[in-house]
């Protein structure tokens, strides 16, 4: 019998005859049955009718008598699977719609991660309903137990992660397993477990109230792994949730002194993280083979609220099982009102502006700055730039330059000020791919055509020039002064919008903030502590 069986055994005869057919049960993700609808395979990226038939109560009733009761959450499960059917109901609390997903115990789902779990620091998994976090944190469960031999309590609300019934699902291994009674008491279980039980690791799913957010901090006050996850995409997100934000430290409102805010080059009010945060680690889970990997949340979230753009490790999972992982460097630390600037063509004259943050590649040595166009074709993918005009620029300016639709295949995106300010999912997404992002003012044919002459001189210039490096030379010794205490801050000479960039590079490097002050042609970059 396969763990499918037991969830098709509990159909009316109609929609298993219609479901058992298809050669294709390997990839069903859930059965829906809606009162009046034809019911509905979801896959991952098909949904196909069962059958020709509408749902009736006698259908319903039929599934509902077979598997264990639905809790306050509305869930119910079947007894020694990890199946899970979720019902909807009308206003009278009578059941009218059924959404039955297919739970599956996948090994060696955390090898992308299994490195940061073994080292017993707290992590968080967050990312989008059905993305995959539970299933990982079962594995994690099993390889904590069994694999590094430690104490693991699963404190399970909805029966998720071991299956439903008194006995666990197997898929745990070792771990024991808590029953949580009400979804609104599973603060209380989280505090139980680690009184009670002396666990070494506590591994709990959808943390998402104040008060499991405080349990989970007084969990890892006591020096127990915890390992949970979160609705969420990314650690931005999470910030701005004020019930969950307390899990990276919680954010607060604070007013400098005068000197102190002259000092650091920032309105006197400035936001601060308010406490160590409860979880060591944070992984974004993007998809089933990449994750994206904070490995110090403190320092990220402390970067981030000074205007730094965050830039995590990016691991990826091959069909072999081998992880690679890419660290974009990110862009030097600026107040967001200069970073702005700094992205826009206009504040550079006919130069183009540095690369948007992500473009950056993480330098070796002062000889292996960002390059930000290549000098083979350079293939640009226009976003919200009007395509007519930048074909009649390239045209104009005989450059070897090629306009393409895919992100993947391009060197660079060319995209204006009104895009870039919406931080859309697409340059997200470049930027975490490590493509660089050039922004127009505006929208019109002179300032794309002073992006091409900028184009035009960017690619005659060799960034191993004496001046570059020099200049490189300079910002490292003023690192090595501001770390050794030697100074507070330093100023470098005035240097080009270019340099600039490499130079707040090298700041961020060895973890010192930096920023531009000053009008071109005098503009130069300060390093401070």
């Amino acid at each position: 019998m396969s763990d499918l069986d037991p969830l098709v055994e509990v159909l009316p005869d109609h929609i298993r005859e219609a479901l058992v057919g298809r050669s294709d049960l390997s990839g069903l993700l859930e059965v829906v049955v809606d009162l009046g609808r034809v019911p509905e395979a979801r896959f991952a990226s098909d949904v196909a009718p069962l059958g020709g038939r509408e749902v009736t109560d006698a259908d319903i009733s039929h599934v509902t008598a077979r598997i264990g009761e639905f809790g306050e959450d509305n869930r119910a499960g079947i007894e020694r699977t990890l199946h899970r059917i979720s019902a909807i109901r009308n206003r009278s609390g009578r059941v009218v719609g059924l959404t039955l997903r297919v739970g599956r115990a996948v090994f060696g789902t955390i090898r992308i991660i299994e490195d940061l779990i073994l080292t017993g620091k707290s992590t968080l998994l967050l990312g989008r309903p059905g993305v995959g976090k539970t299933t990982m944190l079962r594995e994690v469960a099993r390889v904590l137990a069994d694999s590094a031999r430690k104490r693991v309590v699963i404190v399970d609300t909805s029966n998720e992660i071991a299956g439903d019934g008194d006995i666990p699902h197997p898929s745990i291994g070792g771990a024991r397993r808590m029953q949580v009674g009400r979804p609104s008491g599973q603060h209380a279980v989280m505090i139980e477990a680690v009184e009670n039980h002396m666990p070494q690791v506590i591994v709990i799913d959808e943390i998402g109230t104040e008060l499991e957010a405080t349990a989970a901090r007084t969990i890892a006050e006591r020096g127990v792994q915890l390992v949970g996850t979160a609705h969420g995409n990314t650690l931005e997100n999470l910030a701005r949730n004020p019930t969950l934000s307390d899990l990276i430290g919680g954010i607060q409102a604070v007013t400098l002194g005068d000197d102190e805010a002259r000092r650091r080059r920032t309105q006197k009010t400035v936001l601060e993280r308010r406490a160590p945060p409860t979880f060591d680690v944070l992984v974004e889970i993007q998809n089933w083979n990449t994750v994206a990997v904070h490995d110090d949340v403190a320092s990220v979230v402390d970067r981030m609220l000074r205007g730094v753009r965050v830039t995590p490790e990016i691991r990826t999972l091959d069909e072999q099982g081998g992880v690679s992982r890419v660290r974009p460097a990110p862009t030097a630390a600026e107040p967001e009102g200069r970073r702005a600037r700094r992205a826009t063509f206009a504040e550079a004259g006919d130069r183009p502006a540095d690369p948007a943050p992500g473009a950056a590649r993480e330098m070796e040595g002062p000889d292996d700055g960002p390059d930000p166009v290549p000098a083979r074709t350079t293939r640009i993918m226009p976003y919200g730039v009007n395509r007519g005009r930048l074909q009649q620029a390239v045209a104009s300016s005989g450059l070897a330059v090629e306009i393409v639709d895919d992100m993947m295949s391009a060197d660079l995106l060319l995209t204006t000020k009104g895009y870039y300010r919406r931080r859309t999912a697409a340059l997200r997404s470049a930027e975490q791919r490590g493509k660089p992002v050039y922004v127009l003012r505006r929208n019109t044919l002179s300032q794309i055509e002073q992006f091409m002459r900028a184009i035009a001189r960017q690619n005659g210039r060799t960034h191993e020039s004496t001046a570059v490096l020099s200049a490189l030379s300079e910002a490292e010794r003023a690192v090595e002064r501001v770390r050794g205490g030697d100074d507070d801050e330093v100023e470098l000479t005035p240097q080009g919008a270019y340099v600039r960039h490499l130079q707040h590079a090298v700041a961020e490097k060895y973890g010192l903030s930096s920023t531009s002050t000053g009008r071109d042609p005098r503009r130069k970059v300060v390093i401070y502590r």
